[in-house]
């Protein structure tokens, strides 16, 4: 099952607050896939690698892009009294902010990490975050000890007032990643007008 708790934008003028737009964010897991293995002949190709097994629930405590050359703190951010998704501190440019009230990393569903894309001090940890190229790795630690891979399956950038809740929150089947900055142009007033969301989904467990 999953329950959709309503978010809203935080890319205000004061920075680059990261939040996704008006919206839903899955709350809790979805039911993963299983890949099947059919009988192969000698002539058929290898069997695709099925996917690794959903963790148990346990909270993330760091994020690495090797790519981006980010390798972040993590903590866990909740929804404030208007239902918006709160972000990590302005002063704190280099966390990342976890949705505690969805799934883990590794957990199955779709787990919501954001990160300032720049504050009034220059770049933040997620400023690089729409150069991510598809097939690059994102790891995540976690308070068992336990790592969850994922890989980049599609970045994009959508505007705030056309902020595609389904496709960014629904539930995949999967253990799938969304990370989550601001993007497009910037405004004094009103802020950033669009989000990046990077896409990616569990290809392994350690």
């Amino acid at each position: 099952m999953v329950v959709l708790v309503t978010v809203g934008s935080r890319c205000g003028a004061d920075g680059g607050a990261a939040g996704p737009g008006r919206g839903a964010v899955a709350a809790s897991g979805a039911d993963s896939s299983r890949a099947g293995a059919e009988d192969a002949g000698p002539d058929a190709p290898a069997t695709p690698t099925p996917p690794p097994r959903p963790l148990p629930r346990s909270r993330p405590t760091s994020l690495r892009v090797p790519s981006l050359g980010v390798d972040a703190p993590i903590i866990p951010l909740r929804l404030d009294r208007n239902r918006e998704l709160e972000t990590p501190p302005v002063d704190s440019p280099k966390l990342v902010g976890w949705y505690e009230g969805g799934p883990t990393p590794g957990e199955a569903g779709t787990a919501i990490a954001v990160g300032h894309r720049d504050t009034r001090t220059g770049p933040a940890v997620f400023a690089g975050l729409a150069h991510v190229q598809r097939g690059r790795t994102v790891e995540v630690r976690r308070a068992d000890g336990r790592t969850a891979v994922y890989s980049v399956d599609r970045v994009k950038v959508f505007d705030k007032a056309g902020f595609p809740d389904k496709e960014v929150y629904g539930p995949t089947g999967r253990p799938e990643l969304r990370m989550i900055t601001c993007g497009g142009l910037f405004s004094r007033r009103t802020g950033y007008t669009s989000n990046v969301v990077v896409f990616a989904h569990l290809t392994a467990t350690k």
